[in-house]
């Protein structure tokens, strides 16, 4: 309902791009990802040459020297494309930022220039089988071993898990006290013996995103490997924290989006189908229903626009991205079950994009930490 003011003319331009991809390369393929359980390899490939994976990251680290509203309107546009199998977004804007925020220039070098391309997957190693969202108790080990760290333990839910060639994987360094300040960021590399990918978990929805958990046994890597170097040792918490509020708010941004497109699918369908020989649009609960959406969603919206508007100013308050993150994800499910209804029978049909809307927006209330943990963050603030 309020016209939004985030935009300029190069990002409707790259609006464009990102839409025609998504509609040319992704949306024909999606239901077949789906079936094997993860994307071809090569969509990533394909959008690094069309200049769509690490937008945010400069030019001369091999990104496209944007800026995050870039990385929203790639968000945006596959939440609309009902293309919930790529996990582009883990790659370029969380993965990419921890490489850009924190990493030594060789680190870098080394690695920003080939995930732009599509030439490098990447994964985030942070939750484990028994820690959820409690990284402070995390239990995956970094040993020092001459000049080299060995690394053990597993970690679970990965997104991009069976495709990743690299990861930033959250250890304890051997003999730290528990808590946060033993905690350090490592680099990994997939081809490294001793790394392992477990089998693709199957998932109630999201299924062409590929999430398996990862095994480390004595996986030896150079100290080089560290995340910062070493001013990044023992720091892993710190950078965690820091990088959360804005994996928050890129939920928050992927929740009202695909509460917007969940809107729009079912405002259309109602018009068009009939009962009782009418119109269910007619019908004053359907009219009702459809208000109330609208209504909470551009709310919804005007409160994520701001959210974002302070990530570009780096002011985004760590509460405020916490009850952007459970505000949304919550009005997600509540409007795809809605739709649901108003669709009947057919809503229930996985053919329909509100039936798969349905299924894969209930994660979004439990990764980057349960709606419960945002409310304890934004109680702390009270």
């Amino acid at each position: 309902m309020l016209p939004r003011t985030l935009f300029d003319a190069g990002h409707d331009e790259f609006r464009r791009t990102a839409r025609r991809f998504f509609a040319e390369e992704v949306t024909p393929r999606h239901e077949a990802w789906e079936e094997q359980g993860q994307v071809d390899r090569a969509i990533w490939n394909r959008a690094g040459e069309l200049g769509l994976l690490c937008c945010a990251i400069p030019e001369e680290y091999g990104g496209q020297g944007g800026d995050r509203l870039h990385s929203v309107v790639m968000m945006e546009e596959q939440v609309l494309a009902g293309a919930s199998g790529i996990g582009f977004a883990l790659h370029s804007d969380i993965v990419a930022n921890y490489l850009l925020h924190y990493g030594t220039e060789e680190q870098k070098r080394a690695w920003l220039p080939r995930m732009a391309t599509g030439e490098v997957v990447t994964a985030i190693a942070m939750t484990e089988p028994g820690t959820g969202s409690d990284l402070q108790s995390i239990k995956a080990t970094a040993t020092e071993d001459g000049g080299d760290y060995l690394i053990n333990g597993s970690k679970m839910f990965i997104t991009n898990g069976l495709q990743c060639d690299l990861a930033i994987v959250a250890v304890r360094m051997d003999g730290g006290e528990g808590g946060a300040k033993s905690i350090s960021l490592v680099l990994v590399e997939a081809d490294r013996p001793g790394f392992g990918k477990g089998k693709q978990l199957k998932k109630v929805g999201m299924k062409a995103q590929d999430t398996a958990p990862l095994f480390f046994d004595n996986v030896r890597i150079p100290k080089a490997n560290v995340l910062g170097g070493d001013d990044g040792l023992n720091m892993g918490f710190m950078m965690l924290m820091q990088e959360l509020a804005w994996e928050r708010l890129i939920i928050a941004i992927t929740s009202v989006t695909g509460a917007e497109a969940a809107y729009g699918i079912t405002r259309d369908y109602v018009q068009e189908r009939k009962a009782f020989g009418k119109p269910v649009a007619s019908f004053q609960n359907t009219r009702f229903k459809l208000a109330e959406m609208k209504s909470e969603v551009a709310m919804a919206r005007a409160f994520v626009d701001r959210c974002t508007e302070l990530v570009l100013k780096n002011e985004l308050p760590i509460d405020a991205a916490a009850a952007a993150k459970y505000l949304c994800s919550d009005l997600l499910c509540k409007v795809v079950d809605e739709c649901v209804q108003l669709h009947g029978g057919y809503g229930y049909m996985l053919e329909y994009p509100i039936a798969r809307a349905f299924v894969d927006a209930r994660a979004q209330r439990i990764y980057g930490g349960t709606n419960e943990i945002m409310k304890e963050i934004i109680a702390r603030a009270l």
